[in-house]
């Protein structure tokens, strides 16, 4: 055009910044608006402000502004528009404040801008103030409402809106579908679903992928399901969302079965499943998922590799955890609060106090759950002064404890029987930290108070406190009225707990062994006869190890593992070695009416010893054994690992219910109290 010396006019430009791809290409346009005068146009002006703001770039933009020598609604809505997608609060009031004539269009666009950046209150006057409201007014402000999580009173302006007699569209009714969802409000829900049906929108595929996901958030699982069912136009949305309903209605198979039949699959896809597999605890098929994952070439993300490691942390598969973590590494993924937290946690619980620091001093941004993270897990390694001095290096730091923070520290004074400092921590967590005391708080102190012997103590806690106490905090003064041998208060608790709680097996073992210490046999087999009425079965002893990437699991005298002729031979060998060392069976835990011999035999295989003798021979040295197990280990297998480990030079490391125990050259990390 230029070079047939035809003359752009201020139509021209325009068009040209309409097409300009980059800043470069529309700053040279820019050169010859200047060059040519047509600055001054108001079409061209215009176009150049929409042009700058839509790149970003609002310093050019308002230079073009303040230089225009006409201003018209364009230009001033122009400007506006771009502060506001600028999230540029302040600059957009100066405009607004400042416009000759408000436009309805300005008003709703200042009301998006402060529901964007949570200034609800503002918005809701600005609403008040207008002359003229339109449908964009109302939808703005509901969804102003949706997403500062003010659900009822953004539900609340969509009934005035309805009773003013203004007409819906999608925006609105998606805001209200998600409102809904997030208040589990299937009664409006359903109203929002009717009124979609009566103005004729509710074939739109993003309305349909709401309602699936409302009904589901609801509980409905079956509207959910009929919605998606007779939908004609499915996109991957309407796939996930009917997924996500199943799983959170418990219906995995179901969940599964749509999975494996999806026209195509998105990391969501993936992400859900794997999550609700975790969430779920089937923790098996949480991992060849993840494996399948891996085949199909799905890149993970930040939520499945956190449901993943939550797995691994359950199955004690450590080899696959820290595959993840170097997968992490490798592909450069962002450390976040959340997937680091998850790292912390999954390496102190199965032991790896080492790695779980590493991961945490290379993580720059700690929120206070990582914290909570370390110091717990530091406690439950045993390493209680470490624990306590990262507390301190955390207030050091800034990061106010919340109530968690201190469910840790109290845990590690009562690991190490800190009376003194618990009671300290306690009172500085309600003075210093303002922090209400809850009953965990209350159960830690009990539990500290209960296993220095401090029995009575322990029990007037437990009458004083402002909550009534729950099933675990008795449960402490029970264990430790067993620990301590006071069989009058250990009886007489341990019938209340039965009272309050018949199904729980650990309690009606406790009391049975309380019993049994003191040769009660008929309250022994009174318990028993209480457990078969109530239907009340005994957890039995289960202990997990690694090796070679498998997972094992122990049984208490479990005779079905493929290797068991070589375990039944390490198990003899341990018996000899440990006889040399001067091994004699602690039988008092064996609550059975039966002679010496047999309560011997019967300790010989528990699941930890098998899994221990499955270490000896599977794992070679100098790895450690580590070991998973779902109840508290006994004093006779925590005798014997303190042997072996001494007797066959190997570190064994035992997760049970409480703590982890580090066995080293014969002694524990727990210092034989626990």
């Amino acid at each position: 055009m230029l070079l047939d010396n035809v003359s752009p006019d201020n139509y021209t430009y325009p068009l040209l910044f309409q097409a300009s791809a980059s800043q470069f290409e529309g700053k040279l346009i820019h050169g010859h608006v200047l060059h040519l005068g047509f600055d001054c146009d108001v079409y061209v002006s215009n176009t150049l402000i929409i042009f700058y703001a839509g790149i970003d770039s609002m310093r050019d933009a308002r230079k073009v502004f303040d230089e225009c020598t006409v201003l018209d609604s364009v230009t001033w809505n122009s400007i506006l528009a771009g502060y506001v997608q600028a999230g540029d609060v302040k600059e957009a009031m100066w405009v607004y404040d400042h416009m000759p004539e408000r436009s309805v269009i300005a008003s709703n666009s200042m009301i998006v801008l402060f529901g964007k950046k949570g200034s609800v209150s503002e918005a809701h006057r600005l609403f008040d103030r207008m002359a003229e409201r339109d449908l964009v007014s109302w939808s703005a402000l509901i969804s102003c409402y949706e997403q500062n999580g003010m659900y009822e009173e953004g539900l609340s302006v969509f009934v005035k809106m309805i009773v003013s007699g203004i007409m819906v569209d999608k925006v609105v009714i998606l805001s209200v579908l998600s409102s809904c969802a997030q208040l589990s409000d299937v009664r409006m829900g359903k109203l929002t679903h009717a009124l979609s049906v009566k103005v004729g929108i509710e074939s739109y595929v993003n309305l349909r992928n709401a309602l699936i996901n409302m009904y589901s958030k609801c509980g409905e699982v079956k509207s959910a399901e009929l919605l998606f069912n007779s939908g004609q136009c499915l996109d991957l949305i309407s796939w996930n969302s009917m997924i996500s309903g199943y799983l959170r209605g418990g219906l995995v198979a179901q969940a599964r079965a749509l999975f494996d039949i999806m026209p195509e699959k998105d990391i969501v896809s993936w992400s859900t499943m794997i999550s609700g597999y975790a969430q779920d605890d089937k923790f098996l098929e949480t991992l060849d998922l993840f494996q399948e994952m891996q085949i199909q070439g799905v890149r993970p993300d930040e939520t499945t590799l956190v449901s993943v490691l939550s797995a691994c942390t359950h199955m004690a598969a450590l080899e696959q955890g820290k595959w993840i973590h170097a997968y992490i590494k490798k592909n450069g993924m962002k450390m976040n609060v959340f997937l680091g937290t998850t790292l912390i946690d999954m390496y102190m619980k199965l032991g790896c106090v080492e790695n779980a620091l590493e991961v945490f001093n290379g993580i720059d941004e700690k929120g206070v759950s990582t914290w909570n993270a370390l110091i717990s897990g530091l406690t439950m390694n045993g390493s209680v002064d470490k624990s306590l001095e990262t507390f301190l290096e955390m207030e050091k730091y800034g990061v106010a404890p919340n109530e968690i923070t201190f469910v840790a520290v109290l845990g590690a004074c009562r690991q190490m029987g800190l009376v003194d400092e618990g009671k300290n921590y306690f009172s500085s967590m309600l003075r210093d930290y303002r922090i209400e005391a809850n009953v965990k708080h209350y159960g830690c102190m009990v539990d500290l108070l209960g296993r220095a012997g401090r029995l009575k103590e322990a029990e007037e806690l437990i009458e004083s406190m402002p909550m009534a106490p729950d099933v675990a905090t008795w449960g402490a003064l029970l264990g430790a009225c067993k620990k301590h041998g006071d069989n009058q208060m250990g009886a007489r608790v341990g019938k209340k707990l039965v009272e309050l709680q018949p199904d729980h097996d650990g309690f009606h073992v406790l009391l049975s062994n309380i019993y049994a210490s003191k040769g009660n046999w008929e309250g022994v087999h009174e318990i028993r006869e209480t457990m078969t009425k109530n239907r009340v079965h005994k957890t039995p002893g289960c202990s997990m190890i690694e090796a070679d990437g498998t997972v094992h699991e122990f049984l208490a005298g479990d005779k079905t593992h493929p290797k068991i002729n070589e375990i039944e031979n390490m198990l003899d060998e341990m018996a000899k070695k440990l006889k040399m060392a001067g091994y004699a069976p602690d039988i008092n835990d064996v609550s059975f009416d039966i002679d010496q011999e047999e309560k011997e035999t019967s300790l010989s295989r528990h699941s930890e010893k098998l899994a221990i003798a499955f270490g000896l021979v599977n794992i070679p040295a100098p790895m450690p054994i580590r070991i998973m197990k779902n109840l508290r280990i006994c004093n006779d297998c925590h005798s014997v690992a303190k042997l072996v480990s001494k007797a066959f030079d190997r570190e064994i490391v035992v997760r049970d219910r409480h703590l982890f125990h580090h066995f080293k050259q014969g002694s524990c990390s727990c210092k034989d109290y626990w």
